[in-house]
Parts: C-alpha cells; sequence; structure tokens
C-alpha cells in the first residue's frame, strides 16, 4: 500500500535523516537547482543579438536558440518526474544536473548555430529530469510543519526570482562575452553535484515505465509545445501549426485512454480527482501564461521603447525580484496559518492592479515613479501565490506519485507560458500595426535615420500594443482568481495533514 508523501521509509539507506542534519545544504542544494533551471530560461534572450552576429545566425533560427530549450523542457517533463519516482529521485536529480551542466559547457564552446541549438536541446533534457525531482526531494528531506514551509519559501522564491535573474545575469555576462551565458552553469553544476551528497533519497516506485505512455505523452507535449512556439512566429493559419495542433490533439487523447488502462500509468488520472489539485494546476497554467508574456514585453519596451541597454534593462528588474522573494518569504510564513485561497487569492488581486498599472505605462513613462513600483506590485501578488499553488498541486499525493505531480505542476507552467507568450505576442502585434503598420521594422528604420517623427509615432504604436498585452494577462490573473475562489476550497488543517514534504511551485 502506498505512503504518503514524506512517509519515511523503513529501510535504513532510504530513512529521512533528522531535520537537523544537513537541512541547510539539503535546502541550499534544492533551491539553486530550481534557480538554474528557471534561470536558464531567459539568460539567453539579451545575449540573442550576441549570438547572431558572432556565429551568423539566420534570423528564423534566432528565435530557436530559446525555443529549443522550453520545447525540451516542456515536452520531457512527465517523463523525468516518473523516472524519479521509478529510480530514484536523487539518482536521477544528480543525472539531470549532469546533463544540464555538460551542456552548457558544449554550448559555450559551440562554433556554429547547429551544436548551440543542439546543446539548448540538451540543456532542457537536464532541466525535465531536475526540476521535478527537486520538487519532490523537498517532500523526502523536510519534514511537515515549519521546516517545510521554510523550504517552500525558499524554493518558490528561486522559481520566481529566476527568470528576472535571468534578465539581469544576461546583460551583465553577454557585456563580457556571450559564451558566459552558458559557461556560468558549469561551475553551479560541478557545486550542485557536490551538494547532492547532503540529499536524502527517499522511496522509489517498485512499478516499471509506461513506454506506451511514455511515447504518447511526450510526443503529444513536443507537438503542443512546438505548435504554440511556431505560432507565435509564422501565425495561427500555418498549415505546420495546425499540423501539430492536430498531432498533439490525436497523441495526448490516446495518452489518456492509456492512462486508464495501464497497471502503472505514467500519469495516474486519480491526480485529477482532489478539486484542490485539479485547481492548483489550472490556476498555474494561467499564472505562467500571464507571467511569461510580462516578461517579454516588459524587456522589449525596455530597450525599444525607453532606449535601455541590455545591461540596463537587467537592473531594471531587480524590483521585481525584491518583490518575489518577500512575497515567498511572507507566504511560507502564513502557509502554516492560513488556508490557501486565504494566500492566493489576495496575491492574484495585487497581481492583478499591478498588471492595470502596468498597462498604464507611456513612452514618456518614469522608471522611478511608473515602471519600478508597477513592477514590484506586480512581483509581490504573484510571489503570493507560488507556495499555495504548489502546496495545492501536491499535498495528500501518494509516495509513488511524488515525481509526477511535481513534473505536472511544472509543465502545466511551461505550456501556459508558451500559448500566453504566443497568444499575448500576436494580439501586441496587431495592435501596434493597427496604429502604424509594420511598427517595430519602422521604429528601427526610423532610428536609424534619425526621423524623430516617426519614431515617436512607431513608439506609440508600439506601446499601444504592450498596453492591450498587460491588459489580457490581468484578465488571465482574473481568470486564475475565479479558480482559486471556486476549486480550491482546503483549510489550514487539511493542507497541514496532507502537505508533502516538498513540493513547491
Amino acid at each position: 500500500m502506498s505512503k504518503p508523501l514524506g512517509a519515511v521509509s523503513a529501510a535504513g539507506a532510504d530513512e529521512v535523516p533528522p531535520a537537523v542534519q544537513r537541512s541547510g545544504l539539503a535546502l541550499l542544494t534544492i533551491a539553486m537547482a530550481q534557480l538554474m533551471v528557471a534561470l536558464d530560461g531567459t539568460i539567453t534572450n539579451i545575449a540573442l543579438p550576441s549570438i547572431q552576429s558572432d556565429l551568423d545566425v539566420s534570423a528564423s533560427n534566432l528565435a530557436w536558440v530559446v525555443n529549443s530549450y522550453a520545447l525540451a523542457f516542456g515536452g520531457l517533463l512527465l517523463i523525468g518526474g516518473r523516472a524519479g519516482d521509478l529510480f530514484g529521485r536523487r539518482r536521477m536529480f544528480r543525472f539531470g544536473i549532469a546533463v544540464f551542466t555538460l551542456a552548457s559547457l558544449l554550448g559555450g564552446l559551440a562554433p556554429n548555430e547547429g551544436l548551440l541549438i543542439g546543446a539548448r536541446v540538451l540543456q532542457g533534457i537536464g532541466a525535465a529530469v531536475t526540476a521535478p525531482t527537486a520538487l519532490s526531494l523537498i517532500a523526502t528531506n523536510f519534514a511537515e510543519g515549519e521546516a517545510r514551509n521554510k523550504a517552500m519559501g525558499i524554493y518558490g522564491a528561486m522559481a520566481g526570482m529566476g527568470s528576472t535573474l535571468g534578465l539581469l545575469l544576461g546583460g551583465v555576462l553577454t557585456d563580457v562575452d556571450w559564451r558566459w551565458v552558458m559557461f556560468v552553469n558549469v561551475p553551479i553544476g560541478v557545486a550542485l553535484l557536490a551538494g547532492t551528497k547532503s540529499l536524502a533519497e527517499g522511496e522509489r516506485n517498485p512499478g516499471r515505465l509506461d513506454i506506451p505512455g511514455a511515447v504518447t505523452g511526450t510526443l503529444g507535449l513536443v507537438s503542443l509545445v512546438y505548435a504554440i512556439t511556431r505560432s507565435g512566429e509564422a501565425g495561427w493559419s500555418d498549415a505546420r501549426t495546425l499540423g501539430c495542433f492536430a498531432a498533439a490533439a490525436v497523441l495526448l487523447v490516446v495518452f489518456l485512454a492509456l492512462q486508464r488502462r495501464v497497471a502503472h500509468p505514467m500519469m495516474p488520472l486519480r491526480l485529477f480527482r482532489d478539486r484542490n489539485r485539479f485547481g492548483s494546476y489550472a490556476m498555474a497554467l494561467f499564472v505562467g501564461a500571464g507571467m511569461f508574456a510580462t516578461f517579454y514585453f516588459l524587456t522589449l519596451y525596455m530597450q525599444q521603447i525607453l532606449g535601455y541597454s541590455p545591461i540596463e534593462s537587467g537592473f531594471a528588474y531587480l524590483p521585481f525580484s525584491v518583490g518575489m522573494v518577500l512575497a515567498a518569504t511572507v507566504g511560507s510564513k502564513l502557509a502554516g496559518r492560513l488556508a490557501p485561497r486565504r494566500i492566493a487569492a489576495p496575491g492574484l488581486l495585487i497581481g492583478i492592479a499591478g498588471m492595470l498599472w502596468l498597462s498604464t505605462l507611456d513612452p514618456g513613462s518614469s522608471y522611478v515613479t511608473a515602471l519600478m513600483p508597477a513592477m514590484f506590485v506586480t512581483a509581490v501578488g504573484l510571489g503570493l501565490t507560488f507556495i499555495p499553488m504548489t502546496l495545492g498541486a501536491v499535498s495528500g499525493v501518494d509516495q509513488q506519485d511524488a515525481g509526477i505531480a511535481s513534473a505536472l505542476l511544472n509543465t502545466v507552467q511551461q505550456v501556459g507560458g508558451a500559448l500566453g507568450l504566443a497568444v499575448l505576442t500576436t494580439i501586441a502585434t496587431t495592435t501596434a500595426d493597427n496604429r502604424l503598420p509594420d511598427a517595430a521594422v519602422t521604429l528601427h528604420k526610423a532610428l536609424a535615420t534619425k526621423d524623430l517623427t516617426l519614431v515617436h509615432r512607431a513608439g506609440d504604436a508600439l506601446t499601444q500594443g504592450f498596453s492591450t498585452a498587460f491588459l489580457v494577462a490581468a484578465a488571465l490573473y482574473v481568470v486564475a482568481l475565479v479558480i482559486t475562489l471556486a476549486a480550491i476550497n482546503a483549510t489550514k488543517q487539511e493542507q497541514a495533514e496532507g502537505a508533502l514534504p516538498g513540493h513547491v511551485g
């Protein structure tokens, strides 16, 4: 009979060590691994122009330096989470970090675009194993109560601030050499591998890998993420985009049918029977959709409209990181006292207010009085949602399902982010081009020719597009709020009794 996540194994080698033993190093190792994975989703963004120039990358292939990582990461998360359950979470955690570190070294040494994109795919594979196993390892290494909530708070802060820190480091490192956005992961990865000695392994699932489920589920998710990513480049009516959406639909339907029949499913459908867990996954989808797109449009606004350099753009995100850390700290303390929706709902309301504030930005907005406080407010709101969202997604999960529950949370965030970025990019571009055809291209030409009148017109058009995107992102958070209030009804007591020692989002 399966044990609740966090139950201590009777086997001496697998027993959870006392909370006082090595807990600090264990938490640091898990949190830094999550930071490294989250950071790599954005650290290359600011380096793209330098990469394009150095490796002579075509405009059509440049986006795949970023998208290849997201594709492999999002598509392989389920199998990465299940592998941890079956073969050992610490063992697979080490494997994922080793693959990620090697891929980072290869990417930094890449002499051409093909090898760089290949290294990014390999990074995504390593991340797809590392992220869910890191989350489930918290369950194995921290007892319920204050220790677990603290661990979740720090993990949540790393997950939230990783993307913004990636933009900051991307600017600083690109100023030295773009290859350092890859090389920086090597010493971190080596240190993390050494730190894994402080982690307890935990139990393994005696089942076996669901090969048909692994194939259909992975190919279905890869097709879906690819279709979403391509739609942002080629449009929603593109034949290949539509074909991949159709393939994803067929493969995922077959995958779900298989999960109902096999003895050891890749994704146990019992995970969705609990309304709080289902609601938390749905909330993560919409929060991810809004947050990923917000980073993208804020970066464009700062560089295209305000004229910030890559380093200036990176440092401009510091209030966002500070807000995330503060909110995660407060959220971890509140998690043991309040029901999840009493934390998440106010957080979403604050996040909505921040997005509405961002939607008022114009080409002449001040950083100090407009952009900085709006980013801080948004970050505080989103930061408050991470811990209750994660607790709801993984609380009460059996030990044998720990990895897959963690992987599902990461998967819906990745898919939500890709979908949100594709949809909001289309909306922003259409809005801007309705005011001035080819607004982005026109802005670059006007800057080159120093046509200030045209610069102002293009800037106004693009800013209108960004503002519309921020409004739509606010609407996505409204949907997440409705889901929170309607589906998540766990009390503080229920949360504490069922919380798995290690799931944070």
